[in-house]
């Protein structure tokens, strides 16, 4: 990993060749890109690029890195301790579609990973996944919910937010037959009011304690 940057300055000119390398990748996908259309795109110099990065594979991997601290950081920065467990799969959906509306490039830099760096790939997910672990593990052993694997229960709802995301916000009211073929068009900015509630009822009754589920409307 590069070293961080010393200077206010430094990190500014950081972040621009992070956001230029977000819009690269994602309308370019991996193999078409270059350091040359990073730069461009960035308004720096390919000298520059090398104070930062060493290579376009490390700066790709930085940005995956990077782009899963941002939408980690949106899924949890409105929840607080008095919520429930409900409460805060709420907010954290809310804080997920909110993000890949701001930042659909996230999907196909994602799937871009699985053959650019898989190891980047399984960081991802697996970094997402543990914070379901421990939120999931504290509620169950609070009766907040059933008697369920939190493993298997975190990576579920992750799998659910991923393809809710994609079909509503990334493909936007379009829907799959009519999809944009531009990565980088996020469709609509939020879910549905009613695709999100029936989504939070479907969670809600998984998750659910034991004899607490209510029936579906």
């Amino acid at each position: 990993m590069s070293a961080a940057p010393r200077t206010a300055r430094g990190e500014r000119t950081r972040r621009a060749i992070l956001d230029a390398a977000e819009h690269v990748f994602a309308e370019l996908g991996y193999a078409e890109s270059s350091i040359v259309r990073i730069t461009e795109r960035a308004g720096v110099g390919q000298g520059t690029f090398y104070l930062y990065f060493d290579s376009k594979l490390q700066v790709f991997e930085e940005l995956v890195d990077d782009l899963n601290r941002r939408v980690r950081h949106a899924m949890t920065e409105h929840a607080t301790d008095d919520m429930s467990r409900i409460e805060r799969e709420r907010e954290g959906f809310r804080g997920f579609f909110r993000f890949t509306a701001q930042h659909p490039a996230l999907y196909r830099i994602v799937r871009e990973a699985e053959f650019v760096s898989p190891r980047s790939l399984r960081l991802h997910y697996s970094r997402i996944v543990d914070g379901y672990i421990e939120g999931l593990t504290t509620a169950r052993e609070r009766g907040e919910v059933g008697d369920i694997d939190p493993t298997v229960a975190a990576w579920a709802l992750m799998g659910v937010g991923e393809m809710i995301g994609m079909r509503w916000v990334l493909w936007g009211a379009e829907g799959a037959s009519g999809a944009s073929a531009d990565p980088l068009a996020s469709g609509t900015t939020d879910v549905p009011d009613a695709v999100f509630d029936s989504m939070m009822r479907f969670i809600e009754n998984a998750l659910a304690a034991r004899g607490t589920q209510e029936e579906a409307p």
